[in-house]
């Protein structure tokens, strides 16, 4: 692998993370190296479940010569989607735990 590689699976995890916080309705109070990190995995993870269960289309979107399977990009941003959720979830969680906390003394 290349150094364009890694840059190329950032920007990829970066735009299927964002593309996931923007589905997912309400405030989201996860930074955006987090955002970053379950766009990237989502992005692995969803390439893996589109080759298992072959979800593959005849649709593909061209970037810089390299071609994308829109139904693959479908289920990595579905995959993101859950995780920015949980992400979001155990946040949301914590944040309130430590305003308990602080008001409680």
């Amino acid at each position: 692998m290349h150094i364009q590689d890694y840059v190329a699976a950032i920007v990829f995890g970066a735009v299927i993370g964002i593309a996931a916080r923007i589905l997912l309705p309400g405030r989201q109070p996860i930074g955006l190296i987090l955002t970053v990190l379950i766009g990237m995995g989502a992005a692995v993870a969803g390439t893996w479940a589109a080759d298992r269960w072959d979800l593959h289309s005849d649709k593909y979107l061209v970037v810089r010569g390299h071609e994308y399977d829109w139904l693959v990009i479908g289920v990595q941003v579905g995959i993101a989607v859950v995780g920015v959720a949980i992400a979001a979830l155990l946040a949301k969680a914590f944040s309130d735990d430590d305003r308990y906390e602080r008001h409680r003394h």
